[in-house]
């Protein structure tokens, strides 16, 4: 069984906001495989089971907001028994241009707070993380609020390519594990809008 966790931050308000990236990747996954995220009684995350391809997966999104990520994905891990080699962590990162993905089997959290609280809690980096681009912000933004600021309307177009490049690379990694997968995907030019 292998463990996807979308980050992000529960709540209407940051629904379309470019840190819930992740949730976006984890919720297209849920209705491509026609499974509804639910949340069980003390559980700190909206998850539920699916079959991809041949793997039983666990899709979930931590309910704790972003900077507690660590503690809904240590309670995923432990109760259903998993190794961090099950765990793949979609996150969104600044760092990268808007449109080009990088997936790694383990590393920093380059100061993204929600890889930080899940390497804090789990006392591992050992785990594979796909990180989704959303660009850097503009000069005369700080960056704690361009990560909550939704998408633009043209942007969300090539948001949707991204996710199913996302989607993909996902499939990917659970039939060929994180090192074939980096071949694939890390080096692969950045999505585009039609006619840019």
């Amino acid at each position: 069984m292998k463990l996807i966790v979308g980050l992000g931050n529960p709540g209407s308000s940051y629904k379309n906001s470019r840190h819930n990236i992740g949730f976006m990747a984890v919720d297209s996954l849920a209705v491509e495989y026609k499974v509804k995220l639910k949340r069980k009684f003390t559980w700190r995350s909206l998850h539920n089971k699916t079959r991809i391809g041949t793997e039983e997966v666990i899709l979930a999104e931590p309910l704790t907001f972003m900077n507690l990520s660590g503690s809904a994905v240590k309670q995923l891990i432990s109760r259903h028994n998993l190794e961090l080699s099950d765990l793949l962590v979609i996150a969104d990162d600044l760092d990268l241009e808007l449109g080009r993905i990088k997936i790694k089997p383990s590393g920093s959290s380059a100061g993204h707070r929600g890889l930080s609280s899940v390497i804090a809690v789990l006392k591992s980096d050992n785990f594979s993380r796909l990180r989704i681009g959303i660009g850097s912000p503009p000069e005369h933004i700080e960056a704690s609020d361009y990560v909550l600021s939704d998408f633009s309307r043209k942007e969300k177009a090539l948001v949707d390519q991204i996710i199913d490049e996302v989607k993909d690379c996902v499939r990917v990694w659970l039939e060929r594990g994180t090192e074939k997968t980096m071949d694939m995907f890390n080096q692969k030019p950045a999505c585009r809008q039609a006619g840019s």
